[in-house]
């Protein structure tokens, strides 16, 4: 399945080249010119999109020109394409971490019904980012659940599985 979706995905992508190859050609060349149009830039523009674990998804965008399609295949190897449209060309990335936003400001906590959830800050309602499974707060510590209120700091994938993997046990089916 993943060798035929990456000729599905090599496919779209030369067709859409093409496309935008004619288009260009024909807006920059003059009849005729044949020197200009072999030497002629097609130019796009790249979205990149990085998917992270926790769900988060950050965008570039960059314009390219591509001057041989070879070169930009290779240079965008390791990204899956995920659209070609109007001009844009749009990439995406399984990234096996967490997002930025989680390093620098993610908390773990419980919201008001006992849901564990992650937080921008400390727990608070306005500031809830996702939420996972409800906990059965009869089987917690007290000093566990006061933790949890409290906010437990996400710095790194490590904290971040190793929250969901000791509180699944405790989740309501």
């Amino acid at each position: 399945m993943k060798y035929f979706n990456s000729i599905i995905q090599s496919l779209l992508f030369f067709a859409a080249f093409f496309l935008m190859s004619d288009t260009a050609l024909a807006g920059s060349s003059k009849a005729g010119d044949k020197e200009t149009s072999e030497n002629a830039d097609i130019h796009v523009s790249v979205l990149l999109e990085r998917v992270y674990l926790d769900g988060e998804m950050s965008e570039e965008t960059i314009d390219e020109s591509i001057i041989s399609m070879e070169e930009f295949w290779d240079k965008y190897q390791n990204w899956q394409l995920v659209e070609v449209e109007d001009g844009t060309i749009t990439f995406q990335r399984r990234i096996n971490d967490i997002s930025p936003l989680l390093k620098s400001n993610g908390y773990f906590g419980l919201s008001e019904d006992g849901t564990l959830s992650i937080f921008n800050g400390k727990p608070e309602r306005s500031n809830l980012i996702q939420s996972f499974f409800q906990i059965d707060l009869r089987r917690l510590e007290s000093s566990t659940q006061k933790k949890l209120m409290n906010g437990i700091p996400i710095k790194n994938k490590n904290d971040y599985t190793s929250v969901l993997e000791t509180y699944r046990p405790l989740s309501i089916n």
